[in-house]
C-alpha cells in the first residue's frame, strides 16, 4: 500500500512555527479496537498575492492559518481538516477584509492545495485536489507539476517545462491553470514562461527520486518592486514511497 509522507520545505520558507506542528500526513491509516482513526483529509495553502501584505484563511469560520501568509509563503507540511463540504474564505490578515469564497468537498485521507492568487481586489481560490495517492511508487521518477498564478491575464504566457526531451508541458497556461503532475527522472528540470511582452523568466531545478514538486509561477510583471516581480519557484509536496 502506497504512503506520502510530506517534506517541510524547499526554496521558499514556510510561515514561522507552522513546521514545528505540521502534519506528516499518510494516506494509510491504521485502525483497531481501542483506537478508532477519525476520517482527515490533507490540505495545503499557498498565498500567491503580491499586492496583500499578509493572507489568512478561514475553514468553515474556523482560522486555518493562526499567524500570517506573507507572499510566496505556504503552511508547510499537509495539516489535517475535517472531512466534508466545507467552506474556505482567504482574507487579508491585517484588516481581515474578506478577498475570496469557495466551497470544497474534502474526502477522507486525500489531499488538496488551495492557491491564494490575485492582484487589485481581484482574487480567487484555486482549489485543486493532489491526488498523490496515485502516483507510482517504483518506478524511480519524480512528479512535477505548475501553477501559473502570474497577474498579468491578459497575455497568457506560454509555459515549457522540460528534461532534456522528455516535455511534461509546452503551451498557453491560463491565469489560475494548474497542471497534473507529470512524472520525469530526476536530474536537472528546465521551466520558462514568456508572452513576447511582459514576462519572459526561466529557471533550472534539480529534482530527486521519488520526490512530489508543484513549480509556482507568480508575481506582477509591472511590479517596480524586485520582491514582487515575475518568479519561479517550488515547494516540495512530499515523497512516494511503498
Amino acid at each position: 500500500m502506497k504512503k506520502v509522507f510530506s517534506f517541510l520545505r524547499v526554496n521558499i520558507v514556510p510561515i514561522g512555527g507552522v513546521f514545528l506542528m505540521a502534519l506528516i500526513f499518510s494516506a494509510c491509516k491504521k485502525t483497531d479496537s481501542n483506537n478508532q482513526a477519525i476520517p482527515a483529509a490533507g490540505l495545503v495553502a499557498i498565498n500567491l498575492v503580491p499586492d496583500v501584505e499578509a493572507v489568512g484563511v478561514a475553514i468553515s469560520g474556523n482560522n486555518f492559518t493562526n499567524v500570517p501568509l506573507y507572499y510566496s509563503n505556504y503552511t508547510g507540511a499537509y495539516r489535517a481538516v475535517y472531512t466534508g463540504q466545507r467552506s474556505l474564505e482567504s482574507y487579508n490578515f491585517n484588516n481581515r477584509q474578506s478577498m475570496a469564497m469557495t466551497n470544497q468537498l474534502f474526502k477522507d485521507s486525500s489531499y488538496y492545495t488551495l492557491f491564494v492568487v490575485g492582484t487589485q481586489g481581484n482574487y480567487k481560490n484555486v482549489m485543486v485536489e493532489d491526488k498523490l495517492d496515485s502516483l507510482p511508487t517504483n518506478t524511480g521518477e519524480s512528479f512535477v507539476r505548475f501553477v501559473n498564478a502570474i497577474t498579468d491575464s491578459t497575455n497568457i504566457p506560454n509555459v515549457k517545462i522540460a528534461s532534456g526531451s522528455n516535455v511534461l508541458y509546452n503551451g498557453v497556461a491560463p491565469f489560475g491553470y494548474v497542471s497534473d503532475f507529470k512524472a520525469v527522472m530526476p536530474g536537472d528540470v528546465m521551466i520558462e514562461a514568456g508572452n513576447e511582452s511582459t514576462i519572459d523568466k526561466n529557471r533550472t531545478i534539480s529534482v530527486e527520486k521519488g520526490k512530489v514538486y508543484t513549480v509556482l509561477l507568480s508575481g506582477d510583471p509591472s511590479a517596480t518592486d524586485t520582491a514582487k516581480a515575475v518568479s519561479i519557484k517550488f515547494i516540495i509536496n512530499g515523497s512516494v514511497s511503498e
